[in-house]
C-alpha cells in the first residue's frame, strides 16, 4: 500500500500511509485506538471500495482496485473482525459455507459440507482422531466465543484465503482460548497463508509476530522485524512518549465502608435449583481500589450485574450502603443509592450507538438537565464539553454519533455518562479491554483520581497484570463464590490463579 489516505468529515483518519507484508508472514499491525489500524484494514478488505481513498494498493504485484468486499474474497483475502459475523441460529457447517454452499443438481448437498467442515476443522486443530471438539451440526448459538472465532478461521479456509486479517481476535476469549487461536495462526502460516494480525495485547504480538507496523494518528511510524523490537519502544512509538509506568499506582488510606453484601445468592436463569452466585458477602471501602479476579464463568459480571438490579434472575441476600439495608430491583434503583455499573461490553450494554455523544453522556442523568421533563439542551452541552475536556476525548464534535468513535473513546464516553450521575459507588467490569496501552493509563488515572474524590471503585478485570497493577485489595471468585482475599502486599499472580481455579 503506497500513500493511503483516507478522509471523513472533519476527520483525516490516514495520512500517505505506506504498508508493506510478506508472504508467508504474520505481521503485526498496532497503534492506539483512532491510530487508523481498522480504517486501513477496511480498505484492505473492500470496506471502503477504490475511489473513495486515495493512494494505491498492490497485491501479489499487480495494482487492484476493489469496489466490494466479494472483490476481495476472490482475491484469496478475508478479515475476521472484532465482531464476529456468524448466523447463531444455523449450524457450523451452514456457517463455515454461507455464502457458497456446495450443491448437487440444484439442490445444497449437506453431506458434502458436512465432510467439507469436518476437514476444515481439522486442519485448525479441532478434530484430533476422530473426537471432534466442534460438530458441524452443532449450532453455533451453543459454542462459547473462542470456538466462533475457530468457526470464523475455518470459513476464511473454507475460501482458499491466502491472507488472512484477523482484528482483535483474542479481546473476549480466556488465556487457554488465546493459546489454541496463536498455535492455529502459527499453523496458518507454515502452511504458506499471510497474516495480519492486529492487537492491543502486546504480549501475544511479541510472540507471533515476523513483523510490527506502529501507526499513530493516521501514519506510518515504523515497520521493524519483531526481534528487532522490545515491548517498551513499541509502547513509546504506539503513543508518542515514554510510559515509564504503565501502572499508575498512588498509595492509598482506606477510610469507611461504604458497601457491604451479606450472603448474596443469585438462581441460575437455566437450571432450575442450580445457584449461580452462592452466599457471597464481601465489603468495599472509600480510599481504596477493590479487584475483583477470577477465570471466565467465575461469576464475577453476573454478580455485580445482579446487585446493580440488571440481570434476568433476582438476587437474595442483603445489601447495605453506608451502613442501611437498601432494595435494588432495577438499574434505577441503583442510580439512586449512588451506585453504578460500566458494563463490560460498552457496545451493546453501555451505549446507544445511533445516538450522539452528547445524547449519550447525559443518557443516565436526565433530571439533571431537564425541567418539567423538557431537555435543556445548554445543560447537556455544558456537562458534555466538561466531561469531554476532563477525560480528553478525542473528537471534533460533541453531536457526531458515538458510533463513529474509537474503542477507548467509547469507554471514556461511558465513564463520563456514569461521572454526570456523581456515583458513590462505580464499578468497571473490564474497563481497558479492546483499548490500547495510552487509553488504559488515561482510564487508571481516572481510577485514582474517583478514589481521590471519595468514590468507591471496584475493578472487575481479567487481566492478571491489570488486577495486580491497580488494586489495593483482591477478592477472587471461582464457580459463583468468593474463593479468597488478599491485601495487594501478599498477592501474587499464582496464588491469585490458584485461588480463581475451581475446586481449589
Amino acid at each position: 500500500m503506497r500513500g493511503i489516505t483516507k478522509l471523513f468529515p472533519g476527520v483525516r483518519a490516514l495520512s500517505d500511509v505506506d504498508f508493506k507484508v510478506a508472504r508467508g508472514h504474520i505481521h503485526a499491525l498496532v497503534g492506539e485506538n483512532g491510530a487508523g489500524k481498522s480504517t486501513l484494514i477496511k480498505i484492505i478488505s473492500g470496506v471502503y471500495p477504490y475511489g473513495s481513498y486515495d493512494g494505491q494498493m498492490f497485491y501479489d504485484g499487480k495494482e487492484m482496485k476493489f469496489q466490494s468486499i466479494r472483490d476481495v474474497e476472490k482475491e484469496g483475502i478475508a478479515c475476521i473482525h472484532q465482531e464476529l459475523n456468524v448466523v447463531p441460529e444455523l449450524s457450523v457447517s451452514e456457517n463455515i459455507f454461507l455464502n457458497e454452499k456446495p450443491t448437487r443438481f440444484g439442490f445444497i448437498d449437506f453431506d458434502k459440507m458436512y465432510v467439507d467442515s469436518m476437514k476444515l476443522l481439522k486442519q485448525i486443530g479441532l478434530n484430533t482422531e476422530g473426537n471432534l471438539t466442534i460438530s458441524p451440526d452443532e449450532k453455533v448459538r451453543n459454542l462459547g466465543i473462542g470456538q466462533k472465532q475457530m468457526v470464523e478461521i475455518a470459513k476464511a479456509l473454507a475460501k482458499e484465503v491466502r491472507l488472512l486479517i484477523l482484528d482483535e481476535p483474542t479481546a473476549a476469549l480466556t488465556e487457554a482460548e488465546v493459546d489454541v487461536l496463536l498455535d492455529i495462526v502459527c499453523k496458518l502460516r507454515s502452511e504458506g497463508v499471510t497474516c495480519i494480525y492486529i492487537s492491543h495485547r502486546l504480549d501475544e504480538v511479541m510472540r507471533i509476530a515476523d513483523e510490527i507496523t506502529v501507526l499513530r494518528d493516521g501514519q506510518t511510524i515504523e515497520t521493524r522485524k519483531r526481534t528487532n523490537l522490545d515491548k517498551e519502544t513499541m509502547i513509546s512509538l504506539m503513543v508518542g512518549r515514554e510510559l515509564t509506568n504503565m501502572f499508575p499506582r498512588v498509595p492509598h488510606t482506606r477510610d469507611e465502608l461504604v458497601l457491604e453484601i451479606r450472603n448474596y445468592c443469585v438462581n441460575h436463569p437455566d437450571v432450575a435449583g442450580k445457584k449461580l452466585i452462592e452466599n457471597v458477602s464481601l465489603q468495599a471501602y472509600r480510599g481504596e481500589i477493590l479487584g475483583i479476579s477470577g477465570l471466565m464463568g467465575a461469576g464475577r459480571t453476573e454478580l455485580f450485574t445482579a446487585l446493580f438490579g440488571a440481570y434476568r434472575e433476582k438476587g437474595q441476600g442483603e445489601i447495605l450502603i453506608n451502613g442501611k439495608p437498601v432494595q435494588i430491583s432495577s438499574p434505577m434503583d441503583a442510580l439512586k443509592h449512588g451506585f453504578f455499573l460500566i458494563s463490560e461490553d460498552r457496545k451493546k450494554l453501555g451505549l446507544n450507538l445511533i445516538m450522539s455523544i452528547k445524547e449519550n453522556t447525559t443518557l443516565a442523568a436526565l433530571r439533571k438537565v431537564s425541567k418539567y421533563g423538557v431537555l435543556n439542551d445548554d445543560k447537556e452541552v455544558n456537562y458534555t464539553n466538561q466531561y469531554k475536556n476532563n477525560l480528553q476525548i478525542a473528537t471534533p464534535d460533541i453531536n457526531s454519533a458515538v458510533s463513529c468513535l474509537s474503542g477507548g473513546n467509547q469507554q471514556k464516553v461511558v465513564i463520563a455518562k456514569a461521572l454526570v450521575c456523581e456515583p458513590k459507588i462505580i464499578v468497571l467490569d473490564e474497563p481497558t479491554r479492546g483499548i490500547d496501552v495510552g487509553a488504559k493509563y488515561e482510564i487508571y488515572k481516572l481510577m485514582n483520581l474517583l478514589v481521590d474524590q471519595g468514590v468507591v471503585v471496584i475493578m472487575i478485570s481479567s487481566e492478571m497484570e491489570e488486577i495486580m497493577g491497580m488494586s489495593d485489595r483482591i477478592i477472587t471468585m471461582a464457580n459463583g463464590k468468593i474463593t479468597g482475599e488478599f491485601d495487594i502486599s501478599e498477592a501474587t499472580q499464582e496464588i491469585l490463579l490458584q485461588a480463581s481455579v475451581p475446586g481449589r
